[in-house]
């Protein structure tokens, strides 16, 4: 392709160079009906200096139309398919009455001037006709979403719980090998499709095929787990193949599928939560799930643990909730292997989880 795109380069620099001579032959009155040999050496030499030119200073003008391609294509990545659309049909029109508009330019006497009201009309009209083409557009697309919905929430009044669909959800990798998605799909508590992106299963097998046993285990896990999301779960489940080839980490591609298809990433992984909200992309955290339907222990609650072990600090003990939430008990070290009733004094929620600090009730 690169070998192709040069002799085209090439090709176009010739023409270019062929069509300045003749130009500049016309106007400075070079070519003359006598002289024909002259001119076709003259036309000749045009052509190859300026192929010539051109050849050479073709990758870099091929690797600037290319990332210039690149560019618009990430500025435009965003932006909803229907907006490219309409917004480009406005353009079109747009450009099409500033052509005609331009033509009544022309009897302006000085040249100059009607060329700079024509590039202002062009641009201007240009404008107007994609900023109006994408507000139709909206409200075409609001009064559609209206109707659907009315008619959704009737047809949905009638489905069974399996068939319902919502935002869709976008399974990253994290959560698929942590599992815990499938138990809450089991519940009901979300409802489909669930999006599984062709390069989060590409992940997902690169890490099964691994030559560390642990590794290996966890990517065998994950595949288990999308198994039985898809087999005995009754949620939909689309595989997706979209895919974003100038971007290689599999969270900004996340984070890209999500914006396209405007809908949530379901995660437990705390930087990706972090950049999504920088972006603007909804998340749902499993792991927030977690620490927000964990039992409310307040201070000054009593409750009846078993002392497993001692914690970091001299004489603290440690404790656990069926939950998994870690208790520490104040001179709860001498109670090790014990079960001790114990008074609640502080509750500390971080990013990890929820710890709650107690003391052993009545000097125990």
């Amino acid at each position: 392709m690169n070998k192709i795109l040069k002799w085209v380069v090439t090709i176009l620099g010739s023409l270019t160079g062929i069509t300045v001579y003749i130009f500049i032959a016309r106007h400075e009155q070079v070519m003359v009906i006598d002289s024909v040999g002259l001119f076709l050496f003259g036309l000749i030499t045009a052509a190859m200096v300026s192929g010539g030119l051109f050849f050479v200073l073709s990758p870099w003008l091929i690797n600037l139309g290319r990332n210039l391609a690149n560019w618009i294509i990430n500025e435009l990545s965003g932006v909803p398919v229907e907006k490219l659309v309409t917004g480009s049909a406005g353009l079109i029109v747009g450009l099409i009455i500033a052509y005609l508009i331009s033509g009544l330019l022309n009897n302006i006497p000085i040249p100059f001037i009607s060329v700079i009201i024509s590039v202002v009309v062009y641009l201007f009209l240009g404008y107007l006709g994609i900023s109006l083409a994408t507000k139709a557009g909206e409200y075409v697309s609001l009064g559609n979403v209206l109707k659907k919905n009315v008619l959704r929430a009737d047809d949905n009044a009638k489905k069974p719980a399996s068939v319902r669909e919502g935002i869709p959800k976008i399974l990253d990798t994290s959560v698929i090998i942590d599992g815990r998605i499938a138990d809450i799909c089991r519940t009901g508590f979300v409802e489909g499709p669930l999006i599984i992106p062709e390069f989060v299963l590409e992940e997902l097998r690169h890490i099964a095929d691994s030559s560390a046993a642990l590794k290996r285990n966890r990517g065998r896990r994950g595949l288990d787990v999308l198994a039985i999301i898809q087999k005995e779960l009754p949620i939909q489940v689309k595989i997706v193949d979209h895919d974003f080839p100038d971007v290689h980490e599999v969270d900004i591609k996340l984070l890209k599928l999500a914006q396209a298809m405007a809908g949530t990433v379901v995660t437990n992984d705390y930087n990706l939560n972090k950049v999504a909200s920088l972006q603007g992309v909804d998340v749902l955290n499993i792991n927030e799930l977690a620490n927000a339907v964990k039992p409310v222990v307040l201070p000054g609650e009593e409750m009846q643990i078993e002392v497993i072990k001692d914690g970091k600090e001299a004489g603290q003990g440690l404790a656990y909730l069926d939950d998994g939430t870690m208790i520490v008990v104040e001179n709860g070290r001498r109670y090790i292997g014990e079960t001790i009733d114990v008074l609640v004094t502080s509750v500390l929620q971080t990013a990890a989880g929820r710890m709650i600090f107690a003391k052993p009730k009545n000097g125990h």
